[in-house]
């Protein structure tokens, strides 16, 4: 129960304690990351059914997710912009300018465009509730959130200390894999179970081209990830899910 404690007080803003967790602890909470993105996921989707269509609506959505976030992916897009842009392709430059704090104009951009392309995934989606579109709204944080464990399963972590190196570090690699695997399958079943077609078929292409084109890029600019890049990765990923199944249903 702690590690799930750990994920859900570090991922959300829910009012639970972190009581001083272990490093074992904060390396197992890894493996519920997924659980939490659910959580997430159902939350969203049960506000879009209390408020209907138009675009309030979506606007609403888009605030209460980032509420409900901290902004802490968001800050981690906006870092990795930062040093996308500035570090000029070199290695050292980019890792530098991701640990400023300052948020600079390709920081800020990178942030209006992500809103600005959830809000309108999220208008449409609301069109299409009954076809499904809620769905969407439960896969895109569930699929956000476990994209980190697959990435720091299969990346090297490239900066020592903070929490993305005891994730690094203590996470249980083999269960992870295993998470990660009933995480696929179960997107891909549920929603054919409930009859909604193949949504979570097209939620998993959105997720995953977004995914290995992200790994893909961080690993040639700085030879792996780091907290800063694996925030950005849930927040793209999360965005790929949505436009993916917008224009699929």
């Amino acid at each position: 129960m702690k590690p799930f404690l750990v994920a859900l007080r570090f991922l959300t803003r829910f009012p639970v304690s972190w009581n001083n967790p272990t490093d074992r602890q904060v390396g197992q909470s890894l493996l519920h990351y997924p659980l939490v993105g659910l959580l997430m996921g159902l939350c969203l989707a049960g506000l879009a059914w209390l408020l209907g269509e138009g675009v309030l609506a979506a606007a609403l959505i888009i605030v209460a997710w980032v509420v409900l976030t901290g902004l802490m992916h968001m800050d981690g897009l906006a870092d990795t912009a930062d040093a996308w842009i500035g570090g000029l392709g070199d290695r050292e430059r980019t890792l530098e300018i991701m640990k400023d704090p300052r948020c600079g104009p390709a920081g800020v951009t990178a942030l209006i465009l992500v809103l600005l392309v959830k809000f309108a995934a999220v208008l449409e989606l609301l069109a299409l509730l009954g076809q499904g579109g809620w769905m969407a709204l439960v896969l895109a944080p569930l699929l956000g959130r476990a994209a980190l464990p697959l990435l720091f399963l299969t990346t090297d972590y490239v900066r020592p200390g903070g929490m993305g190196s005891l994730l690094a570090e203590h996470f249980p690699r083999s269960a992870a894999w295993v998470v990660t695997v009933l995480v696929g399958v179960s997107v891909l079943a549920v929603p054919l179970l409930l009859g909604l077609g193949w949504v979570g078929a097209w939620a998993l292409v959105g997720a995953g081209l977004v995914f290995i084109l992200g790994r893909a890029w961080m690993r040639h600019r700085i030879g792996g990830t780091t907290g800063d890049t694996a925030g950005a990765l849930a927040e793209l990923v999360e965005t790929g899910v949505l436009v993916a199944v917008v224009l699929m249903i």
